[in-house]
């Protein structure tokens, strides 16, 4: 029985889970948006949502307990082929994507289909991306639903205005 279990194995041992969360975490902070299996991603957006949160505290001891949880890898770009230091993903993370997500109570991630499949094993692809403040759907208007309110509260009173000059011309009539 798996009683109070949480988490999934991924067909690896626990030093091996934790090193995938931790890179691709560390990608999704690099990127904003990688494509992995659907079992690797709802494995990983606990993680990263977390990780975000914490940058949104903006502290040391925040930062402190992200490098425990993730580490602190520098993020590289390439220049005329010479490797050339940019960032560190906690850094990035502290300064630019906790920032974006204040006013954000999580959901700072999101899931999207691809309708891709891997080509050795046929695994189910997915997108997984941090929702940008710019992203986010509207909000459906309630235009419909007051239109429809509108009309029926239109229709009852001209049905009971014609019951009404029935009812008058019935009146008129035995007058």
């Amino acid at each position: 029985m798996r009683h109070r279990v949480a988490g999934r194995r991924l067909s690896r041992d626990s030093e091996h889970r934790l090193a995938l969360r931790r890179n691709l975490a560390a990608s999704l902070f690099e990127y904003e948006t990688i494509s992995t299996t659907i079992e690797k991603a709802k494995e990983v957006k606990p993680f990263t949502e977390k990780l975000i949160t914490l940058a949104k505290k903006g502290t040391l001891t925040a930062r402190r307990k992200a490098i425990s949880m993730l580490g602190n890898r520098n993020i590289i770009a390439y220049e005329d082929n010479k490797p050339v230091k940019k960032n560190t993903i906690i850094g990035k993370l502290f300064s630019e994507i906790g920032p974006r997500y204040l006013d954000r109570h999580g959901g700072y991630t999101r899931i999207i289909h691809l309708a891709l499949r891997r080509l050795g094993d046929n695994g189910q692809l997915v997108l997984l991306q941090l929702v940008g403040s710019e992203d986010q759907p509207e909000k459906k208007s309630g235009k419909k639903t007051s239109e429809k309110k509108f009309r029926k509260k239109a229709r009852k009173p001209q049905q009971t205005t014609k019951a009404a000059d029935r009812s008058n011309e019935e009146t008129d009539k035995q007058q």
